[in-house]
């Protein structure tokens, strides 16, 4: 009997499984780029593909099949978003066009969570009450930290001072047709 043989770029597939993987996360991404055509290829068996983008760093993984192809499995979880959710994606990836076609020379786009709701309450309608109209744009922004595109830096102690890098991977989920509703509707 044959002892079993573990692909060098298993632990990357598992890594992968459980989310999107960034360029930040130095050892798994350069084992990333070394096994990337023997990863895919594997991946492409269990009808997976995975997404890269080396320039801006990230990778995640997605079904190799149409819902109507009715495979009767998912390797992946997905998550349906509420509407205020998803207006807070656009939002944040509008904040990512604005970034990147600006003149900053930062890699990363870093916003104090004052910031961030200073942008939103422009799109939110607010209501009666100041302080449930906050609490509701926090709990969006815990939300939307929780699915992974943006990650708290260094804990601070006042929490609108806290800082968030809205990650790229943003660009990959949220696209052009997704903007250009939403500004047409913010336009209205």
């Amino acid at each position: 009997m044959q002892p079993n043989h573990i692909h060098p770029f298993t632990p990357i597939f598992i890594r992968l499984l459980k989310g999107p993987l960034e360029y930040l996360e130095k050892t798994n991404w350069e084992k990333l780029l070394q096994h990337k055509h023997e990863l895919q290829a594997f991946l492409l068996e269990l009808g997976l593909k995975m997404t890269l983008d080396e320039d801006d760093g990230y990778a995640f993984l997605s079904h190799n099949f149409t819902e109507d192809d009715n495979v009767g499995f998912s390797w992946i979880h997905r998550r349906a978003l509420g509407y205020e959710e998803s207006i807070m994606l656009v939002l944040l990836r509008e904040m990512m066009a604005e970034f990147e076609t600006g003149e900053s020379t930062n890699r990363e786009l870093i916003r104090k969570r004052r910031e961030i709701k200073e942008y939103a309450e422009l799109f939110f309608k607010e209501n009666a009450s100041r302080v449930k109209f906050m609490k509701e744009i926090d709990r969006l922004i815990e939300k939307v930290e929780e699915y992974g595109f943006l990650y708290r830096e260094e804990q601070h102690e006042i929490p609108d001072e806290q800082r968030f890098r809205i990650c790229k991977i943003i660009k990959a989920r949220i696209g052009a047709e997704e903007l250009t509703t939403s500004t047409s509707n913010s336009c209205r």
